[in-house]
């Protein structure tokens, strides 16, 4: 009896060992569930669009796993939120937008309710482009005029009315990465070390892809391109170029007669050789313009996303290409 008492007692704490294991191990797996992040234990980061998207990689590097809400091929302007894609903003550790850019992503964010939530606008400075001047288009370098339509010339970035295409700036989208380092290091301390290498390894990349510009249109025939979508007024600005845009904003909308007839006069003013569209959207009002101006067409890619039309692989390369593309246009030397 009394063996068989101890055998007992025996089996009991074995069974009583295991259940307690087994409840611990469904507490571990339900706190890990709640603290977020991706399920292999990376920093879960969800992205607004490509530019976003490739800070992220480039800084997090094997640490994060970041997903994008504007897929290959959708005009970001123009993008819907679909329920799966709030509930994964929700999920996320770390939720990086830009305001004024997608209104729709804008509502979401505010719904999402992310403690990390970076607005990339506070990263740098924005500023207000588009307003025509009715200066006669006598601009010399580093004067970085760009124009729309000399009324209303659609660019709506939300309440503010400034411009958000910042990331095509070198020296601007380099704030922004740092800004993006900070925070990734804020979300993710035990990895800051590498996070700070990663970004001071981004931002010397793109302080030579900005000496690039510089060396590259310092000297030019003319300094004035035309482009269907008003996304690189901060491209002109920083090299002393004058942008002229047929459409404003949107690359979609289509332009007043008025504007058509302005932008003929000021190609033959200016010496302009190409009208640009991009790989997001028709070319048809850039070939219209360049039939009527007996003017090239041409790529410049405002890096809104990346697809197999796309003119490079990622930033690095198309940023490049748009450079090769406004040397030609622009007669370098």
């Amino acid at each position: 009896m009394n063996i068989r008492r101890g055998r007992n007692r025996s089996i009991r704490i074995a069974l009583t060992a295991s259940a307690a294991a087994l409840s611990l191990g469904v507490l571990s797996a339900c706190g890990g569930a709640e603290s977020g992040g991706s399920a292999d234990g990376k920093l879960a980061v969800t992205a607004s669009f490509y530019p976003l998207e490739f800070l992220v990689e480039q800084i997090g590097g094997d640490h994060v796993d970041v997903t994008t809400l504007t897929g290959p091929g959708v005009e970001p302007h123009d993008l819907d939120i679909t329920p799966r894609q709030t509930g994964q903003m929700s999920e996320a550790d770390v939720l990086l937008y830009l305001r004024g850019l997608q209104p729709a992503v804008d509502k979401a964010v505010d719904q999402a309710g992310v403690k990390n939530t970076v607005d990339a606008a506070d990263l740098t400075t924005l500023e207000a482009h588009g307003s025509s001047s009715g200066d006669g288009h006598d601009h010399g370098e580093g004067d970085g005029h760009d124009h729309g339509e000399e009324e209303g010339d659609g660019h709506d970035h939300g309440d503010s009315g400034l411009d958000p295409h910042v990331w095509l700036d070198p020296v601007k989208y380099a704030e922004m990465a740092d800004g993006v380092g900070e925070a990734l290091q804020k979300a993710d301390p035990d990895h800051a070390a590498d996070y700070r290498k990663n970004t001071e390894a981004l931002t010397g990349k793109l302080k030579k892809l900005d000496q690039n510009y510089r060396d590259g249109l310092k000297n030019t025939d003319t300094r004035t391109f035309i482009t269907t979508h008003a996304a690189f007024g901060y491209l002109a600005e920083r090299y002393g170029l004058d942008q002229e845009s047929i459409a404003g904003v949107d690359p979609e909308s289509e332009p007043s007669p008025a504007r058509m007839k302005e932008l003929q006069k000021i190609a033959a003013q200016e010496k302009v050789t190409t009208v640009f569209f991009e790989t997001l959207a028709s070319d048809r009002t850039a070939k219209v313009l360049a039939e009527d101006t007996g003017l090239r067409t041409g790529v410049l890619d405002p890096l809104e996303g990346i697809t197999d039309k796309s003119q490079g692989d990622d930033y690095m390369e198309v940023m490049e290409a748009n450079l090769a593309a406004l040397k030609k246009a622009l007669g370098a030397k």
